[in-house]
């Protein structure tokens, strides 16, 4: 054991006597939700807890967003550190003590857990204070916004420009998995997202005298199944790609054909070329089918999150703190690649870095999923990565790296 790694261990028994009162900011933050682009009061909450512990604070970073910051000695390096902060509109079932007060609002994907775990990490490194540089601590609103989220927000407000880092990195909740197991995948870990929204435009009339008519609901339902050609027939099957039709509305009653049919449909990708060649497949195949039907068609791209692409470099430097924290049978790298999609790979598209996951528990609710809830067993063991992994990321003097 070299000399840095026993004040880390020394870390950690602190953390777990700091234990309870982790959980309960995390059991407060639970009981308060607040939705994308309303995180007012969470963001007031975490910055007076970062002030009490001597970081300079910077309010209303692209909305509620945050930035925490604690130099400490002469090194001119870096790091950021991202918590994402805002719940779902999901009506909590858990039956919890610390359930949502807010009704209809519920951290259904375990961003009070990330922010709390940050939090942890925030308090030990302000106490001890070994490491040389500078930490910038990234509390950011509007994750689950699917479009024009918090991190695009906080760039282009200048995040990067102000609080310059060397490299970022983030954490996330995995159920399915044990806890304290940690989750890598360099490169493309977490898929891009899109919506594609298809009107298929026919001609109304009575059920009785379907001649006399363009049938979208027909259109609709013979074109969701040419849907599904495209990954089998059109993808190159060592890629990955995900087409889904997730919402139909046609009609409102039964003697009366409607004169148009909606599709929502979501696209993953891995790639941008895989990405880029969904959409045009997904055109095409609406265009030449709705026509042959006799119909006309709309078709609208929503863009969601880019693909999550984690550096090789930053990964194994994580991968390597998380075994001397836990151990090798606690890591798990390469993870499979995950088709849910994240907005820090925004913050991957400016700079180095890595995205990690934490198993929430091996039977544990899935995400957003109204009985679901953060492991309290994760919030000291989190803590205890952040901490160490800055302490190796900006060592002391003479101080193994």
């Amino acid at each position: 054991m070299d000399h840095q790694a026993e004040p880390s261990r020394v870390a950690e028994l602190e953390l777990e006597a700091f234990g309870e009162e982790l959980k309960a900011i995390r059991h407060h933050i639970h009981q308060h939700p607040e939705l994308s682009f309303e995180e007012a009061d969470t963001a007031a909450f975490v910055a007076a807890k970062l002030e009490e512990w001597g970081y300079a604070v910077t309010r209303n970073i692209g909305g509620h967003g945050l930035v925490g910051t604690l130099k400490e000695g002469a090194s001119n390096r870096s790091i950021g550190i991202r918590a994402d902060m805002d719940a779902l509109p999901i009506r909590e079932l858990t039956g919890l003590p610390y359930a949502s007060k807010h009704d209809g609002k519920m951290h259904a994907c375990g961003h009070d857990g990330h922010t709390t775990v940050l939090l942890g990490a925030a308090r030990q490194l302000a106490r001890t204070r070994r490491f040389d540089g500078t930490i910038h601590l990234i509390f950011q609103p509007a994750e689950e916004a699917g479009s024009n989220s918090g991190a695009e927000r906080m760039i282009a407000d200048g995040l990067f420009e102000r609080f310059d880092c060397d490299a970022i990195f983030g954490l996330h909740n995995h159920p399915g998995v044990p806890t304290g197991t940690f989750l890598f995948r360099p490169g493309p870990f977490m898929a891009a997202c899109d919506t594609v929204k298809i009107t298929i435009h026919g001609k109304g009339g009575h059920a009785a005298r379907p001649h006399l008519s363009v049938d979208p609901i027909v259109i609709a339902s013979s074109l969701v199944m040419a849907l599904q050609t495209i990954v089998s027939r059109n993808v190159d099957p060592t890629e990955t790609a995900v087409v889904t039709v997730g919402s139909m509305h046609a009609g409102h009653v039964a003697n009366v054909i409607p004169d148009r049919a909606t599709l929502e449909l979501s696209v993953r990708s891995f790639n941008d070329e895989v990405r880029q060649k969904l959409e045009a497949r997904i055109r095409t195949l609406a265009e030449g089918h709705v026509a042959a039907y006799g119909g006309k068609v709309e078709i609208e791209v929503l863009r969601g999150y880019p693909v999550l692409v984690n550096s090789e470099a930053e990964t194994e430097f994580a991968r390597q703190v998380a075994v001397e924290l836990v151990g090798e049978r606690n890591v798990v790298s390469p993870f499979p690649a995950i088709a849910g999609s994240e907005d820090f790979a925004y913050f991957l598209q400016k700079k180095p870095g890595c995205f990690l996951r934490i198993g929430n528990g091996a039977h544990a609710p899935m995400l957003h999923n109204a009985h679901y809830d953060f492991a309290d067993d994760n919030l000291t063991i989190g803590a205890a990565f952040w901490t160490r992994l800055v302490e190796r990321y900006l060592p002391l003097k003479g101080a193994a790296a």
